[in-house]
């Protein structure tokens, strides 16, 4: 029933609250759909982090999307043997992960160490720089430090098969009853961010700057001094 509950139930929940939750909040809270950008309090530390994060995100999603929905027998139909793809993986996507890891815990830790940044930011920021931190940490530590551990584990045997079944709505969560505890933890963290999603400001992820230009509307503040002598 815990198996059952953790990699059936609780994914499609996750994936229909991140479906759901876009919506409510795209058509409700559409003045709300930003990154609330701290720049002009700390920028060093924030370009440093940022860059190193978006460096090492995106080779690090391509990587889960080819591993996860790419079968075994398509990359040995091209020439790719296991134990060359196993290498590619867990080392180019090791290195990768170290460079957002990295870039994580500079923008974490500036996120809670200054004073100034700390005081814009909202609990769910807090919890969310967190728990990515987590996600990226535990998922480096499975590549490079579970995977040597374990040598005979094939993800795309056990974790990767299981999530196609859920794609195509035949959920197994056999799959998963092997699979390394740091690989679980990784999963169940990734699903639980994807459910955060539409309530934080990763929603600013969807968002391309050309948008604005055909807003049709502009905010004022006004300051409560001007406001007063009015």
């Amino acid at each position: 029933m815990t198996n059952q509950f953790l990699w059936v139930i609780f994914p499609y929940v996750c994936i229909a609250v991140f479906i759901v939750g876009h919506i409510f909040r795209y058509r409700h809270d559409q003045f709300g759909w930003t990154a609330k950008s701290s720049e002009f309090i700390e920028k060093k530390q924030l370009m440093i982090g940022s860059l190193l994060f978006h460096v090492g995100i995106i080779p690090v999603i391509l990587g889960h999307v080819a591993g996860l929905g790419i079968p075994k027998e398509w990359t040995r139909a091209i020439g790719i043997s296991d134990h060359m793809y196993h290498m590619g993986a867990v080392w180019g996507g090791g290195f990768f992960g170290v460079v957002t890891l990295a870039g994580m815990f500079i923008l974490t830790a500036r996120r809670f160490s200054n004073k100034n940044v700390r005081k814009l930011s909202s609990t769910s920021d807090l919890i969310v720089n967190s728990l990515l931190l987590f996600i990226v940490f535990i998922g480096v530590y499975s590549s490079l430090v579970t995977n040597n551990v374990n040598p005979g584990f094939d993800y795309r045997d056990s974790i990767s098969v299981w999530f196609r079944s859920l794609l195509i709505f035949r959920p197994d969560a056999g799959y998963m009853a092997s699979v390394p505890l740091p690989f679980k933890m990784h999963i169940l963290s990734g699903f639980l961010i994807f459910a955060m999603w539409p309530f934080t400001r990763l929603v600013h992820v969807w968002s391309v700057p050309l948008n604005y230009a055909g807003r049709s509307y502009i905010l004022y503040r006004r300051s409560p001094a001007k406001a007063t002598r009015r």
